[in-house]
């Protein structure tokens, strides 16, 4: 990756939350617009059902600063979602060292495509981590289902 600056932090990077720290990143969800609403349970379902996760914990007191989560069938296809930086934290370099790490992973770094989306600003940070928005005419699709209304999941 050519342009990358060196990221000079020394956090473990952790591939499972703790019970609180499962609770932060809710809390951190709802202060996104992409992520608000997110309940608490829906969160622990999807820590139990993503393929990676990565996330970056103070030392200290354990607290989530980072996390992002990878979903794939490990061969073809990845799709990295949910990256959040805790906003006390942010331009600190975690989302870098976060997204190095992912991409450095020993299985994910062998699969093909390596996807994300994101929001228009934020195109640059993902470029600078190898990333490009020329895709010709691929379309972002979206079907949004609403969750039921008896309570049968």
């Amino acid at each position: 990756m050519s342009g990358e600056t060196q990221i000079n932090i020394r956090y473990p990077v952790l591939n499972t939350l703790s019970a609180a720290q499962a609770e932060q990143l809710h809390s951190l969800y709802q202060s996104e617009w992409w992520s608000v609403g997110r309940s608490l349970a829906d969160v622990r379902t999807m820590l139990q059902h993503s393929d990676f996760v990565f996330a970056i914990a103070a030392p200290d007191t354990q607290e989530l600063l980072a996390f992002a989560r990878v979903l794939t069938d490990r061969v073809f296809k990845a799709l990295v979602l949910d990256v959040i930086v805790h906003p006390d934290h942010r331009s600190a370099g975690l989302g870098s060292f976060l997204m190095a790490h992912i991409m450095a992973h020993p299985i994910l770094s062998r699969v093909r495509h390596i996807e994300l989306y994101c929001r228009p600003e934020r195109v640059p940070f993902y470029q600078r981590h190898g990333f490009a928005s020329e895709l010709g005419e691929i379309h972002l699709l979206r079907r949004v289902n609403e969750p039921p209304s008896n309570g049968i999941a």
